[in-house]
């Protein structure tokens, strides 16, 4: 085919009704498009073909898992230019026209169909999560989603996450020179102040990851730590630092699911992004153990990413892309209804603190790290698993600079009966 991408181009733009932002470079050689644009390289017609099968977000990420599809230039740069291609362009033309109605819209679908090759569609990447059955948010079935993600393998998530070891946003300063790993001390010491840890307070981390936050409650604090987690990978590793560390006498790191704990009262609960995994079905149940696993005036601290509102809530909201690649079943909700969930539990919500702006930088940081390590990141784990992470943690960094989605930290009190106050008059020295 000759100058495959002119055609592309072309298509595109009458199906889209504006300009194509990026230039797009086809399986032929051939190029198209503003020439000082990013460049969407489309390896293979397959592309195309998951496109037509899966119009919009899962089907472009099938072909990105696959390698089909790439981007040569900036990446970020690509991703502002077709997000706002895919969600205002798309939006408009959802409200004025059904392509399938518009002559002109329906003969340039009919030319990629022709472009496209012969069918069927290409199988998904074997990266794509399976089909799943049965109730949301079963023990059973949370524990499969989690070790989807988190069983990677521990090499990976070291290329990543750096040192630290934490998979949350860090707590940035604007001072020069400021690194991941101060950014990522900061957030856990400012965890720890909120939940006013002392020594041997007894503190349950619910989500314990690879054991950083029990670490430094523990070393830092003198606190006594129970981690929990649905990972056995995470525990295995979580458990070799402590050792290391020299505190098995002050932390246990348990393969346990939070709905299982039964060995309160604790002084403390740090929840840090692990309620993401909880679901909308699941989320009273959660409030209600972590308030049921509090002793009175004891304090909460949940870390969770939210969305913006909707107009008309729906009842679930899930991704496409990162249900089948990365979190599967994951579910984010707008900050107000998670307030107000923890306090039909019996919260009293003393404090919310958004630092969406610090994931963004977090983000970026991790996608230079897997950029840096990109032949050993594939190694550890497969190429198109590698792509996953790459495309999910940079995209996700764009979420959170357009607000598109956010991360706040809620710290709640189990208020006594009495009314004793909760916090201090004055609490927010943890700023």
């Amino acid at each position: 085919m000759a100058d495959a991408a002119l055609r592309l181009t072309t298509l595109a733009e009458e199906l889209l009704g504006a300009p194509l932002p990026v230039r797009i470079r086809a399986w032929d050689g051939s190029e198209s498009g503003p020439p000082d644009a990013p460049i969407l390289v489309i390896r293979s017609r397959r592309a195309l073909r998951r496109l037509l099968w899966k119009p919009g977000e899962l089907g472009l990420a099938r072909a990105w898992v696959a390698g089909e599809l790439d981007v040569d230039g900036d990446l970020y740069a690509a991703l502002e230019l077709l997000a706002g291609l895919i969600w205002e362009k798309g939006a408009e033309a959802k409200d004025t026209v059904h392509p399938v109605l518009d002559p002109r819209m329906r003969a340039a679908a009919k030319g990629i169909v022709q472009i496209a090759g012969p069918w069927p569609p290409p199988p998904p990447p074997v990266e794509e999560v399976r089909r799943r059955t049965g109730a949301l948010h079963t023990k059973r079935r949370d524990k499969q989603a989690i070790s989807h993600h988190y069983d990677v393998g521990n090499d990976f998530y070291e290329m990543v996450l750096g040192p630290s070891m934490v998979y949350s946003c860090g707590y940035w300063d604007d001072t020069p020179g400021f690194t991941l790993e101060q950014a990522q001390r900061d957030k856990l010491d400012l965890v720890c102040r909120k939940l006013a840890l002392k020594d041997g307070d007894r503190l349950l981390d619910v989500g314990c990851g690879w054991g950083s936050m029990a670490i430094h409650a523990a070393r830092e604090y003198g606190a006594r730590v129970t981690g929990v987690t649905l990972s056995r990978e995470q525990a295995a590793y979580a458990r070799k630092r402590i050792a290391e560390e020299g505190l098995t006498d002050r932390v246990e790191i348990r393969v346990q699911d939070y709905r299982d704990v039964r060995d309160g009262p604790y002084d403390a609960i740090s929840s840090i992004g692990m309620a993401e995994h909880v679901g909308t079905v699941r989320y009273r149940e959660y409030a209600d153990d972590l308030y049921a696993l509090l002793k009175p005036g004891g304090r909460l601290l949940n870390h969770q990413i939210a969305r913006r509102p909707e107009k008309v809530e729906e009842e679930y909201h899930i991704d496409e892309f990162i249900d089948a690649y990365v979190f599967p079943d994951g579910e984010l909700a707008p900050l107000g209804r998670t307030v107000a969930t923890l306090e039909e539990a019996g919260f009293e919500a003393r404090d919310v603190q958004s630092i969406r702006e610090h994931y963004a930088l977090t983000l970026r940081r991790w996608v230079a790290n897997l950029e840096q390590h990109w032949p050993e990141a594939v190694r550890a784990t497969s190429p198109g698993r590698a792509r996953v992470w790459r495309l999910y943690m940079a995209a996700s960094a764009l979420s959170f600079e357009r607000n598109r989605i956010g991360v706040n930290q809620i710290l709640a009190v189990k208020t006594p009966e009495s009314g004793e106050p909760g916090a201090p008059l004055r609490s927010h020295d943890w700023r």
